[in-house]
């Protein structure tokens, strides 16, 4: 890792120095020079990323050298741009500021001493940078092209072993029961737990239903604060009750509702679950807890008859890895016999086949690269009473990723353990921190999402959630991928550094600390800045706790001062009461998330940060003031509030008649309507997506300065999404015409809206529409009747509305694949002819009436007797919850 770690650290130098011509002009010469200095290096780096370099000790401690002076360079630079950007700001002459000058003096003299170690390096180590520019056995060659994202099939081998689970959950015993499944890590555990999970069955049987992820290091407030937010969005209050109490208040909550089933994934011991099961209830209900573990002691603790996962048969470990390689096509001839012994030596065991799959998708397919493979995997590389040899294979698995993947993949384990990863949060990350290094027609989003989908072909991150439309909406790690990560990740503090407090875990000294260039901290957040944590090497400051933390006034200053160079803030967990003045000096933040219950703001200093990529503030206010001047921020990709964004009004530079646009934001969501004007989107020509909210009838109103016409000016605009939140019913809102919108509108997203069904002609109308989701009565009327249209319509989903007769024929939806329907309570049936298309696949009802479950049923039955008379070809799947109806 250390070699792409030190690529990333050059690249990200050689961009501060170009972005920062104008701030670094007095010693721009010096830093010239420096810049060519680290390109020279910067073409050996990309041939070490191709070299074992692990296994070559003249290699390793070059590459540590090289990113000793890289470190040295990058805050020579970085403090020296904060410095002459509060010197401009302060406007003083530069005759009369001889500090200032004396500062660039010394900087220049910094640059040189880090010049003459560079040169050091290549005199004293020419022998190793000449074998990294040889070195070629580890070469890829030409650029393989990427194997196509599908969809997760079901882990061979599990049916039978869910049936059996599934039957023991849904036994007639009246009392709290617990039903372990135990298996060595990689054996597929959780994924049998989420398997049943999600199983109709047990969706119709548990009212309530909660996964908690336990690990090794858990810390049992945190996980009852963590099954209390399932219950309520607001647990502040709960944060300063003692452990005992929680687990009383969890009992109340489980106690109302009918029967509950909670899964407790990845206990570790029987002290665990003795301290974890005082907050379920026994009240005379068949409530269940699911439990897995690898620990058999722990399953007989907690029943004398647990559920031991057994191992895949040779049979059932060849059709797994056949499947993971080739998903859907049948493997060639020519390698199945080198497949098969692939396949025999992972024991059984489903981790093992997986992650060896992920290095066969990184090969070629020939005869000769898979017969390499197979003599790798010696016959005692899986050892099943040493389940962590798989390091092995995940070793062998991560040494064949591209360079550029590495530092991706053992990023995600920034993340804590069994944290399902939003995917778009995850992209932006990669981007900020300077891991998506690309110069290519992509977007660096686009980039970002090819790299992710490469990581999951590769069975090396798990695709936990997808969107309607089919794209990755969250991921994981498997346990076992993430500690080779985290491990990996911080070997010489190379990538992040992880911390943990209390007596077992680890916590840096200070002089430690300031070493660090990333920290991650999930835990006892609060503990770490009453320290008065400073390191000014740290770049990336990230904490994904599961509870949401009150930080202190008196604290909030502690970041900004402790970490003054930073590039990344990921806080969305801390609740901020303000801003402190500090903040406003953290040039180099490109990625800030956070949340706050009472800010109202976002204040004009947030402006100066002009390194700014992607901005995320939650708050509990229904409405943002954004002073900011969003239109000068030149870097601003993204723009996330939950809340009602007030926009400021574009004006251009005094003395000046250049219109201010950012050619960089894609993303606005969400603003108020009456920010919806010309001026605004005249400024934003490059978004992408759109979020309204607020009171939609004034964008609906033409005669309005901010109207829906003005949205017409954005013309790669694919996804919008419009929040009625008036306070009034207003069922009279009309769609202006078809042409009125964007034409390369690819989402539609209405909440609340109040539309009438006459109005789905116009949507019908827009000829790249993908998906429509209508929610909490985008829509309202008893009768809807399709006039057709919809021509490339994918995805319709119609949550909550009165609707009692829909009509439509095959013809009004050509393309759709998949429908929702939830809490149409009032509709008599599904429309019979939605049958007769051939790319229907997915149809989900839920809480609906009988008659339209009877109609769905009739759908299906239509479909499945067309598949069988092999004039449709496509399987279909239908979902009724719940499924009695």
């Amino acid at each position: 890792m250390a070699n792409v770690a030190v690529e990333f650290l050059v690249e990200n130098l050689m961009q501060l120095l170009r972005d920062n011509v104008e701030l670094i002009s007095g010693v721009k010469e010096a830093a010239e020079s420096l810049l060519q200095d680290l390109n020279d290096f910067n073409a050996f780096l990309k041939q070490a990323a191709k070299c074992h370099i692990n296994e070559n000790e003249v290699l390793r401690e070059l590459v540590k050298k090289i990113r000793t002076v890289v470190n040295s360079a990058e805050d020579a630079i970085d403090k020296f741009v904060i410095e002459a950007k509060l010197h401009k700001d302060k406007g003083v002459t530069r005759v009369l500021d001889l500090p200032h000058y004396k500062r660039v003096k010394e900087v220049a003299g910094e640059i040189k001493a880090i010049r003459n170690k560079v040169r050091e390096i290549r005199q004293t180590d020419a022998i190793g940078l000449q074998a990294l520019q040889d070195d070629d056995l580890s070469a890829r060659g030409s650029e393989e092209r990427k194997p196509p994202v599908v969809e997760e099939d079901d882990v061979v081998g599990f049916d039978e072993e869910a049936d059996i689970v599934i039957n023991r959950l849904l036994g007639e015993s009246n009392h709290l029961e617990v039903v372990p499944v135990v298996g060595m890590p990689g054996l597929g555990k959780t994924t049998l737990a989420n398997k049943i999970y999600k199983h109709p069955k047990i969706g119709y049987e548990f009212f309530t239903r909660i996964w908690v992820y336990v690990s090794q290091s858990y810390r049992r407030r945190e996980l009852f604060l963590n099954i209390i937010s399932k219950f309520t969005r607001n647990t502040k209050q709960y944060h300063g009750m003692c452990e005992e109490d929680l687990a009383d208040e969890i009992q109340e909550f489980l106690g109302k509702g009918g029967k509950y089933l909670v899964v407790l994934d990845d206990v570790w011991s029987d002290e665990a679950w003795e301290r974890i099961k005082i907050a379920f209830p026994n009240n005379n209900k068949p409530n269940r807890v699911l439990l897995t573990t690898r620990d058999s002691k722990v399953a007989k603790q907690c029943n004398p008859i647990p559920h031991d996962l057994k191992f895949l048969t040779e049979d059932e470990s060849w059709i797994l890895l056949e499947k993971k390689v080739f998903h859907k096509d049948k493997c060639p001839p020519e390698l199945v016999l080198s497949g098969k012994s692939i396949a025999k030596k992972c024991k059984g065991l489903p981790l093992a086949i997986v992650v060896i799959a992920g290095a066969l998708i990184g090969k070629g397919k020939t005869p000769r690269e898979w017969k390499q493979v197979d003599d790798s995997v010696s016959e005692h590389l899986i050892n099943r009473d040493h389940p962590e040899n798989c390091n092995k294979l995940v070793q062998m698995s991560y040494d064949r990723l591209p360079y550029d993947l590495k530092a991706c993949f053992l990023y995600c384990s920034a993340f804590p353990g069994g944290f399902q990863i939003p995917a778009w949060k995850l992209i932006r990350l990669w981007i900020a921190e300077g891991f998506i290094q690309y110069k290519g027609h992509l977007s660096l989003e686009c980039k970002g999402e090819d790299n992710l989908n490469d990581l999951i072909n590769r069975n090396l991150v798990m695709v936990m959630e997808r969107t309607s439309d089919g794209q990755i909406k969250t991921c994981r790690l498997h346990d076992m991928l993430h500690e080779f990560c985290r491990q990996e990740a911080m070997k010489e503090e190379n990538l992040f550094q992880e911390i943990k407090l209390g007596s077992e875990q680890y916590f840096p000294g200070k002089r430690e600390l300031s070493t660090y260039r990333r920290l991650c901290i999930h835990s006892s957040v609060l503990d770490f800045f009453s320290t008065k944590p400073s390191a000014e090497h740290v770049r990336s400051f990230l904490s994904f706790s599961s509870k949401k933390i009150e930080m202190p006034s008196a604290d909030i200053p502690t970041i900004p001062k402790g970490f003054p160079l930073l590039r990344v803030l990921d806080v969305e967990s801390i609740n901020f009461s303000r801003f402190s003045r500090e903040f406003y000096q953290l040039y180099h933040l490109r990625y800030v998330a956070f949340s706050s219950d009472s800010i109202k703001i976002l204040p004009k200093l947030m402006g100066e940060l002009w390194n700014i990529q992607t901005i995320i503030i939650n708050t509990q206010q229904r409405t943002l003031d954004i002073q900011a001047n969003i239109w000068n921020m030149e870097r601003l990709r993204h723009l996330h509030t939950n809340s009602s964004a007030k926009l400021p009004v574009p004006v251009a530079p005094k003395n000046s008649k250049v219109t201010l646009v950012n050619q960089s934001l894609q993303t606005l969501s969400t603003i108020a309507p009456e920010s919806c004007t010309e001026e605004v989107f005249a400024r934003t020509p490059n978004l992408k997506k759109l979020g309204i909210r607020g009171k939609i009838s004034v964008l609906l109103d033409n005669k309005s300065a901010a109207s829906l016409k003005n949205v017409k000016r954005l013309e790669y605009l694919e996804n919008l999404k419009l929040i009625n939140d008036s306070s009034i019913q207003t069922s009279k809102l009309r769609l202006p015409p078809a042409y009125i919108f964007p034409t390369k509108l690819r989402k539609l997203t209405l909440l609340d809206t109040w539309l009438e069904w006459k109005d789905m002609s116009i949507l019908g109308q827009l000829e790249h529409l993908e998906v429509l989701k209508m929610k909490e009565n985008g829509f309202s009327g008893e009768s809807w009747e399709s006039t057709g249209g919809f021509c490339s319509l994918l995805v319709l989903w119609i949550e909550r509305t009165n609707l009692v007769s829909w009509k439509a024929s095959a013809d009004d939806f050509p393309r759709l694949k998949h429908l929702v329907l939830i809490c149409c309570d009032n509709l008599k049936e599904v429309p019979i002819a939605l049958a007769d298309i051939r790319s229907f696949q997915v149809m989900m009802l839920q809480n609906s009436t009988k008659t339209a479950a009877i109609s769905a049923r009739q759908i299906q039955a239509k479909k499945d007797n067309q598949t069988q008379q092999g004039t449709k070809n496509i399987a279909f799947k239908l979902s009724i919850f719940p499924p009695d109806l």
